[in-house]
């Protein structure tokens, strides 16, 4: 590993602290539900967004560091003459950080600056509890730190359950048609209810992370498949997401993807396939992508199977309206 490579994740842990420190007021206030603008994936742009974005631009600009920077709603930035790039989502959880709720992280990767980046060129991943300050990192090939503000190292707990009508999972929803996806996902959500429970947390970080710690055993977003085996849904994505096809991003993913991959859990597209050949850079619906996260192989078999059933019933049937 080269002194430029660790320089980056220091500099990703510093950032995803001062980040922190800067949003952490704004949490539940109404100011930070106005909407500021739309962000280049369509998705509206709130003002802690907006906050979180400028001090994002000028901690970089002050640090003085070489380094690129990719963000939804800035897009890709050079500071002096980099050899890396942090792929970052200042605020991945808009909507329940502006409630004031748990749910949100600062998700910075960094991988080497290249033509054509893919989720597989990640080499640092970090991702920081808005609210408690608890803290995720990998390496790629070095296994997975958690900590908590307070510096005190938490254990990877990954859920032995294999069964699905005992599954505790999260789902993928804003901006995704509710009856389509209830179509594909509706039998797993009455199989798991009682036994289980089924959530959604309004941030796929955060969601990834709670395998990390034991709290779930799956998240599952399929939005992208949806659209790729039944195209006539994609009018669905767009009436939801006035316009808009709203799913996850290379920057929702690529920090969170390392670090569930490095502590042993499953994580692949949604179908099972490996995510690592997926472009990083970019917002826009082509380059959206299925998720499944998974506690374990088994439970992950069962759940891609369970998705496969959904997509049939969903290409049979007449489309939800």
């Amino acid at each position: 590993m080269t002194r430029a490579s660790i320089n980056m994740q220091a500099l990703a842990v510093d950032l995803s602290a001062a980040i922190r420190k800067k949003i952490l007021p704004q949490l539940g206030r109404a100011e930070a539900r106005a909407h500021a603008g739309t962000a280049v994936g369509g998705d509206v742009t709130f003002a802690i967004d907006e906050l979180a974005e400028d001090f994002l631009v000028s901690y970089l600009q002050e640090q003085g560091a070489n380094v690129a920077m990719y963000s939804e709603d800035r897009g890709l930035l050079k500071f002096g003459e980099p050899e890396h790039i942090l792929i970052v989502d200042p605020v991945d959880g808009t909507r329940p950080a502006a409630a004031g709720l748990e749910g949100a992280m600062v998700s910075i990767a960094v991988a080497e600056l290249k033509q054509e980046p893919t989720m597989g060129d990640v080499v640092f991943g970090c991702l920081r509890e808005i609210k408690s300050g608890c803290l995720f990192t990998a390496v790629r090939g070095g296994g997975v730190s958690i900590t908590t503000a307070a510096g005190e190292a938490v254990p990877v707990v990954l859920s032995e359950n294999t069964e699905l009508a005992r599954l505790f999972w999260t789902i993928g929803f804003r901006g995704r048609p509710a009856r389509a996806l209830l179509e594909v996902l509706g039998d797993l959500v009455d199989m798991s209810s009682v036994d289980g429970a089924v959530f959604d947390l309004g941030s796929a970080t955060f969601s990834i992370t709670r395998i990390l710690t034991g709290q779930l055993d799956a998240y599952i977003d399929i939005g992208p498949r949806m659209i790729d085996e039944v195209p006539e849904t994609r009018v669905l994505f767009e009436e939801v997401g006035k316009g808009a096809i709203l799913n996850n991003s290379p920057h929702d993913l690529a920090a969170a993807g390392l670090i569930a991959r490095e502590s042993g859990a499953f994580f692949a597209d949604g179908r099972g396939c490996s995510l690592n050949g997926h472009l990083l850079l970019g917002s826009a619906a082509e380059y959206q992508m299925s998720c499944i996260a998974a506690s374990n192989p088994q439970l992950a078999a069962k759940v891609v199977a369970a998705v496969d059933a959904g997509i049939a019933k969903l290409k049979a049937g007449r489309l939800p309206g």
